[in-house]
């Protein structure tokens, strides 16, 4: 491997650069792999290294692929090269994102996977309607087997490269039963027939043409003299694939990742593909960025410190120049809305203080925790911005539920009844609507009345008019509900009885479970109200809450949608066992999403320039009543020197620091004998929100068999007064024991009654 050195006339383009990063520049011949820690400038390094590749004629514009995961990337990595060698880069043809470069290959050589060149890229839409027709005509009920949940199957098949007669029975069984590979073929086919495709095409169809036509791959392995990628851990193994045919030939790749913010296993990104990157490419070079350009040495040590416990990483140490400044502060607040209400109250300090508000972000791990934020910010006139997805009274699920209550509190309400009117599907189309409404205009009467009025007539097919009446039915019980019950069991029993919580729980994806979670979050936000109204009344004065765009604003997002970003000032609420890390996370995927929950916590640190503060509750309130939850095992990872706790709870954060120390052996233990589920449970709501949410109240009339038709053996290796360990509660004595329920006395947390498949002998 070589080192060439920089010319007088190439001199500029690494002017400014440290010496990692010039090295990255002049390391032009063999693989490279650019290790980029977060703030260490690898944007920079990469623009030079391509400016520097065609400035001293190593290779033409067009011989150089340069692959981004974004338009917005590819857009920024374009006009910063052009800035540095002029119109020479409009010669780039293959500077893009994967799908736009695959597309670009596939309109070339679409006959070989029997498409023409003129083929179409499906949307999201397309595919879900032409997935419930091949549904339909196979005789699958799709409200069991959603067509979105084939989708989902479907895209991660093609992730993984994976072709309907790649795929085995345990593959197959993921949908309808076994008939996964069958609709997989079914869909291949038509798409074909139709001559499109869809975006996972784009890459699973190149990767076939190169696997099969030695000629073709040969081709692009020629025309390539350079392979440059960005984000390189975030690929997924379609792309991994791709990339590596295309650099086999040269081997003159370069990759820049940072194998401590790969956070994006949930769409299908593996950090194995950086992890082996030297085994893939023997030689390889590893050049490591390490100097921080963003954070103090107190936030950069403390992310250090954290990131240093995950196992699977190649290692680095970032390091600043800048000053020391302020330790990470942990915060331990006694309740959800204290969190909300401290964090206001620190944001108006710094506010005070000159800090502007668009340098200021609350980073979230899921999207149901801005709600109590947005409140408490509407309440004290701070203004705020949802980045990354809408603002939680507007999102699409609690739209919807808003609208049913909004029909229950007021039937007038058209605007309303129209949106829900359908909503799950129930077979009301377009005809069936237009049908109440002729009526609603020649009687001058709601909607919602004309829809009981024309299940009287002829008007409409028999099974509209029986839709309506049934749905009017409703909604007249529902209005009865709503003098008796609160109004958060009220949205839990329409929730379930409509149907819109089973729809959800069919899709069995990833976007349906957050959905869950937020109409969960709802619920709980209701409990704070005595009557409907008056929460409807709330909700419309958050609603009508908009600022002009251009005034500064405190910035709330998910910590995956700060990736990339950085702010002066940064806020981490919610770190808790079951919250941080996810608990949802934690029993799908074991270890493996262990330490992705921690390299994300990694990420959320480093977002921050000048402080960073960590929040925690010690409960939760969940359905009416109070949960109580424990910091999260992150913040006993902090190393001690380079954060500061402030906390009012009962032993501080020291207490569960030396907790999570003592009981570090039982954890790993349970996660080897189980290595796909890790039984450390976090708040109930948090469990039942992400996969077991019910949200009617349970009545003992509604089930016809006995509660002893459900009740588990108990373990016998367990009796009273036996001294058992609890992941959650720690330490504690058996003090009752009915079925598979125990009651313990827990030295820490006081007499709980847990299910005794949670608890092992002490």
């Amino acid at each position: 491997m070589n080192n060439l050195q920089s010319s007088p006339s190439s001199e500029a383009l690494i002017q400014g650069l440290n010496a990692p990063q010039r090295e990255a520049v002049l390391t032009t011949d063999g693989p490279v792999l650019m290790l980029a820690g977060a703030g260490t400038g690898k944007t920079a390094a990469l623009t030079a290294r391509l400016a520097f590749l065609v400035q001293n004629r190593l290779a033409w514009p067009s011989e150089i692929l340069c692959v981004t995961f974004t338009n917005r990337a590819a857009r920024e990595m374009r006009e910063r090269v052009g800035q540095l060698i002029g119109p020479a880069v409009e010669g780039m043809p293959w500077l893009g994102t994967f799908h736009s470069i695959a597309a670009k290959m596939l309109r070339r050589h679409a006959e070989l996977v029997g498409l023409q060149s003129n083929y179409t890229i499906i949307d999201t839409d397309d595919q879900l309607r032409l997935l419930k027709q091949l549904i339909v005509a196979e005789g699958v009920d799709e409200k069991r087997w959603p067509a979105r949940q084939l989708a989902g199957c479907i895209d991660r098949w093609k992730n993984r490269g994976l072709n309907p007669q790649d795929l085995d029975a345990g593959e197959s069984e993921a949908y309808a039963n076994g008939k996964g590979q069958k609709f997989y073929q079914l869909y291949q086919d038509r798409l074909k027939a139709v001559n499109a495709c869809d975006f996972g095409d784009l890459l699973l169809h190149m990767l076939n043409i190169l696997r099969t036509n030695r000629e073709v791959l040969e081709q692009y392995q020629s025309r390539f003299k350079y392979v440059m990628v960005d984000e390189y851990q975030d690929t997924n193994q379609v792309q991994y694939l791709w990339l590596r045919l295309l650099a086999q030939g040269r081997q003159n790749i370069c990759v820049v990742g940072d194998d401590d913010q790969s956070i994006y296993s949930w769409r299908g990104a593996e950090v194995a593909n950086i992890l082996r990157f030297e085994k893939d490419f023997p030689g390889a070079k590893v050049i490591r960025l390490e100097q921080n350009y963003r954070s103090t040495p107190q936030i950069l040590a403390a992310a250090s410190g954290l990131i240093d416990e995950n196992t699977q990483r190649l290692g680095k140490t970032l390091w600043t120049e800048r000053h020391a400044g302020d330790k990470v502060r942990i915060i331990g607040v006694w309740d959800g809305p204290e969190e909300a209400r401290r964090v206001g109250d620190e944001i108006e300090r710094l506010e005070r203080e000159g800090a502007p508000l668009d340098q200021i972000a609350i980073l979230v791990r899921a999207q149901y925790q801005t709600r109590e934020f947005e409140d408490r910010f509407i309440s004290i006139g701070m203004k705020y911005r949802i980045v990354g997805g809408f603002r939680f009274y507007e999102r699409a699920e609690i739209r919807d539920a808003l609208a049913y209550l909004r029909v229950i509190s007021q039937p007038a309400d058209d605007l309303a009844f129209e949106r829900i009117y359908n909503t799950p599907k129930r077979g009301l189309g377009a005809k069936a609507l237009e049908g109440i409404h002729r009526l609603a205009r020649q009687q001058g009467i709601p909607l919602s009345r004309a829809a009981i009025e024309i299940a009287d007539t002829d008007e409409l097919p028999a099974r509209a008019r029986n839709t309506f009446l049934s749905l009017m039915r409703d909604f007249a019980r529902w209005r009865d509900l709503s003098g008796t019950e609160t109004p958060a069991n009220l949205l839990r029993v329409v929730m379930d009885e409509c149907g819109y919580t089973d729809a959800l729980q069919a899709e069995k994806t990833a976007e349906a479970a957050g959905r869950l979670e937020n109409l969960a979050e709802l619920a709980r936000a209701m409990e704070e109200y005595e009557t409907l109204g008056d929460f409807l009344e709330h909700v419309s004065l958050v609603m009508d809450n908009e600022n002009a765009a251009d005034e500064d604003k405190v910035t709330i997002m998910t910590m995956h949608a700060a990736k990339g970003l950085e702010f002066d000032n940064v806020f981490l609420p919610g770190w808790e066992e079951g919250v941080f890390p996810s608990q949802r996370a934690l029993d799908e995927g074991g270890l493996a999403s262990l330490e992705e929950e921690r390299r994300l916590a990694y990420v959320a640190i480093t977002r921050a320039r000048r402080k960073c503060t960590i929040l925690h509750a010690a409960n939760r309130r969940i359905y009416g009543q109070w949960t109580s939850s424990i910091p999260s095992r992150f913040i006993a990872e902090l190393p001690e020197d380079h954060v500061e706790s402030e906390t009012t709870l009962t032993g501080g954060a020291s207490l569960w620091r030396a907790q999570w120390s003592e009981h570090a052996d039982p954890f790993a233990d349970v996660a080897r004998n189980q290595p796909s589920r890790i039984t450390t449970r976090g708040p109930g709501w948090q469990r039942a929100a992400a996969q077991e949410y019910d949200p009617k109240p349970k009545r003992v009339a509604e089930s016809s068999r006995s509660a002893a038709s459900f009740a588990a053996k108990p373990r016998t290796d367990i009796s009273l007064g036996a001294r058992v360990f609890h992941e959650k509660f720690g330490y504690g004595t058996v003090a009752a024991q009915e079925g598979n329920k125990l009651e313990i006395d827990f030295e820490h947390s006081g007499r709980k009654r847990v299910i005794d498949s949670f608890v092992k002998p002490a």
